[in-house]
């Protein structure tokens, strides 16, 4: 590591620890030249995700984005921002898992939703409201049945994954893909 003062490129490592909630690690250097200390800090290099707009245009992955639109959906409930931001970073390590470098906002709007139906349901109602445009109060009551069918069936499914994890058998559920346009192809 070069020194910021001499820019020797040689230094020794005083101290190591970790930083920003085990995201990085924190070392405090010392030049073997001038013996200057300076600390570095070595985070992990994501690979840079790119979201497919409805209407076709990309855009980078933002973290803060998804979070504002998420706080917007929790106002006025007991949900601290604590928990919101942990939910941003579970959505994005999930992002991060994937080998495709694309997805699509609706995808993304859907994570949320699957994450938010268990958390508040007045918060899932409220972003599903922007998420999906709605445009009158039927939009609101088929989200509610459905928001009613997915508790019930819910309850049903605990049931049946125990039984499916006793016998060694798990599948995944299929989540629908609203409002992408089939133009709008992703690539890896």
């Amino acid at each position: 590591m070069r020194c910021p003062l001499c820019q020797h490129e040689n230094s020794r490592v005083l101290e190591s620890r970790s930083a920003e909630s085990g995201k990085s690690i924190r070392r405090r250097r010392e030049c073997l030249s001038c013996q200057h200390r300076f600390t570095t800090y070595e985070r992990i290099e994501f690979v840079p995700i790119t979201v497919v707009k409805r209407d076709c245009k990309r855009e980078s992955f933002d973290k803060s984005k998804l979070l504002r639109g998420i706080v917007r959906s929790f106002e006025k409930t007991a949900v601290s921002a604590t928990q919101l931001e942990i939910l941003v970073d579970e959505i994005e390590a999930e992002l991060q898992g994937r080998s495709l470098r694309e997805v699509t906002s609706a995808e993304i709007g859907e994570m949320v939703l699957n994450k938010l139906v268990d958390i508040s349901e007045v918060a899932y109602i409220r972003f599903a409201s922007v998420y999906r445009k709605f445009q009158g109060i039927r939009d609101f009551v088929d989200t509610l049945d459905h928001l009613q069918n997915q508790k019930i069936n819910h309850h049903i499914d605990s049931a049946i994954v125990q039984d499916e994890e006793d016998s060694g058998i798990l599948e995944q559920p299929d989540y629908p893909d609203w409002e992408t346009p089939a133009s709008c192809a992703t690539s890896s």
